[in-house]
């Protein structure tokens, strides 16, 4: 019973917005529905009884149409979400998985080695405050291409929630457990992936869903700047034509693929943490 109370909970809450925006948006014009003839002679304009916001429904419609064919290309802006959602989520892969391999061996080398920590500190300090986005003209301007440029933008900002929080858990590893490693002569290296991944394994899983749902966040306004493909760019091209529910379709969309990918990161560490 217990396990029902949450979702059941969720599905008021849904239904309750849902009914919240179905009469927010509704049109209390004055000339709402009034004969249009009436409204000329009332010096006013009549209007269908529609409000300019789209509804609940409005967005529910986009949505089954997007489903029904997400992968239609009519021209270079014209392009289904489900085609426009691969582009973002192949860039996010792409520079997530750069900084993967970049950060959590960087993490590793300054977990274990204070020295290195400390020589590096400075350069993460001033570095991790830079907003991803201020990369950007950089690099458009040295590799002249937006795609790979956007790469890089998830490339920079990935890296450092994952690099500290691996030279967090490795730091912190229990000291008697190393005692013990270097007690057998275990070697440095066998010492790093049998004793202190397993240990530092769910802080670094933490540090990628922290990273993942940052690239899932920049992506979105990279592409709004460098145009082309994306759902940043389908956003911002729905602007463009002042379809405001295709609009809320992106915002939607974008939400439900990035609870996906915190999802997917927080099974696995679920899974890496019951094995252990």
């Amino acid at each position: 019973m217990a396990r029902l109370a949450a979702p059941f909970l969720s599905l008021v809450i849904l239904v309750l917005g849902l009914l919240c925006w179905q009469l927010a948006v509704r049109d209390t014009s004055p000339t709402a529905g009034m004969d249009p003839e009436y409204a000329k002679l009332m010096g006013a304009q009549a209007t269908s009884g529609k409000s300019a916001i789209p509804t609940p429904m409005d967005v529910g419609a986009k949505l089954v149409a997007a489903i029904r064919d997400p992968f239609y290309d009519h021209g270079p802006n014209d392009k289904g979400v489900g085609t426009q959602l691969a582009f973002s989520l192949a860039r996010v892969l792409l520079g997530f998985g750069l900084a993967a391999i970049v950060a959590i061996p960087l993490g590793f080398l300054i977990g274990m080695s204070p020295l290195a920590g400390a020589a590096l500190n400075p350069f993460i300090q001033v570095l991790k405050p830079v907003s991803p986005l201020a990369w950007m003209p950089l690099a458009l301007y040295t590799i002249k291409d937006s795609g790979q440029s956007a790469i890089f933008v998830i490339f920079i900002c990935s890296v450092w929630p994952m690099l500290v929080n691996t030279a967090f858990g490795v730091g912190t590893v229990r000291r008697e457990w190393l005692n013990v490693a270097r007690t057998l002569e275990v070697s440095a290296w066998r010492r790093a992936i049998y004793v202190i991944l397993p240990a530092a394994a769910p802080t670094i899983f933490t540090g990628m869903r922290i990273s993942i749902g940052i690239a899932w966040l920049v992506i979105v306004a990279a592409e709004m700047l460098v145009g082309g493909t994306g759902i940043g760019y389908f956003v911002w091209n729905q602007w463009n034509n002042l379809s405001l529910a295709d609009i809320l379709l992106g915002i939607l969309l974008i939400g439900l693929v990035g609870m996906a990918l915190d999802r997917l990161l927080g099974l696995a560490a679920t899974a890496v943490t019951w094995r252990e």
